[in-house]
């Protein structure tokens, strides 16, 4: 269902985008890297993270790490990672294929300036061996995301 409901809602809001599918498993940065045949960096991973009462994602690029001064500067919280049937239940989307599109629930969205090193990046689709390949710009812009800068 959560490969479904990506590819959905490309159709609707990037319809020139397309899901790539690989037989090698993208579960992971390094092995996404490692799929695409790009850098480690250039894998928008998405990070569910809880704040206060609220749950966000966080799409940063592949081998950067939360700040928790930054972080805590931005949201005014400390982050809490999800737990994966939570990740799941609120995204639809399983541990190593979420991603900011086809939500099962309305969440809000932040990209991390460290994106914006790459002319294009490669955030999953739904599922630990599918993904996109996106300008940043883009991503953020059919997400709805905010840009920030919570990574070291």
């Amino acid at each position: 269902m959560s490969l479904q409901s990506v590819t959905a809602f490309l159709a609707t809001h990037a319809p020139d985008l397309s899901v790539i599918e690989t037989e090698a498993s993208s579960a992971t940065v390094t092995l996404a890297a490692q799929a695409h045949g790009v850098e480690p960096d250039q894998i928008a991973k998405t990070i569910c993270l809880r704040v206060g009462e609220d749950v966000i994602l966080v799409v940063a690029a592949g081998t950067r790490r939360l700040d928790n001064r930054k972080f805590k500067d931005q949201f005014g919280a400390k982050p809490r990672m999800l737990g994966a049937d939570e990740v799941l239940e609120r995204t639809s989307h399983p541990v190593g294929g979420v991603c900011p599109f086809g939500l099962a629930t309305q969440i809000p969205v932040y990209c991390d300036v460290s994106l914006k090193a790459f002319e294009t990046v490669v955030p999953a689709a739904g599922a630990t061996n599918s993904a996109v390949v996106v300008a940043p710009q883009r991503l953020a812009e059919i997400t709805g995301a905010s840009w920030v800068d919570v990574c070291q």
